[in-house]
């Protein structure tokens, strides 16, 4: 399995930390998953869905190489009013990404942990999908390239 595979299944277990139980606010029911599904394939709300993006390499001598992963989390609610209900786990995603910047990837691997996961944008769809909501919350992830 590859570092991006693994990288993008690491974050959505983190994910599914958000249970209702402080510090969370919003409850997933352990619905983040390193996949991608559309909004109307999905049966289960709230839903968070990682996946990989482009990557680029850094080349640095001593054979040393960082990579920076774009990582798109789809995130989904329904009810009655989604947009509220959207930003509050807007919220406790951030948490999670701020809580899990090193994020360990492989345990069987030293070395195998993010260095860094920054939030790049956030996106939502302004209540226009009613009685769904939908944000984006779009990820670079830097690590190091291991041979």
């Amino acid at each position: 399995m590859s570092a991006r595979t693994k990288i993008v299944k690491a974050l959505a277990e983190k994910l599914k930390l958000i249970n209702g139980t402080p510090p969370s606010t919003a409850n997933i029911n352990g619905n983040a998953y390193a996949k991608l599904k559309y909004w109307d394939e999905i049966n289960d709300f709230p839903a968070i869905y990682a996946v990989p993006g482009n990557e680029t390499r850094e080349y640095l001598p001593g054979n040393f190489k960082w990579g920076y992963m774009n990582v798109s989390l789809k995130v989904y609610v329904r009810g009655e009013n989604p947009e509220e209900e959207l930003e509050v786990l807007l919220e406790d995603i951030e948490r999670v990404i701020d809580s899990n910047r090193q994020l360990v990837y492989d345990v069987n691997t030293p070395g195998a942990f993010t260095t860094e996961i920054d939030i790049v944008s956030i996106v939502t769809d302004e209540g226009l999908l009613a009685p769904y909501g939908i944000g984006e919350v779009n990820l670079q992830v830097r690590y190091q390239v291991l041979n």
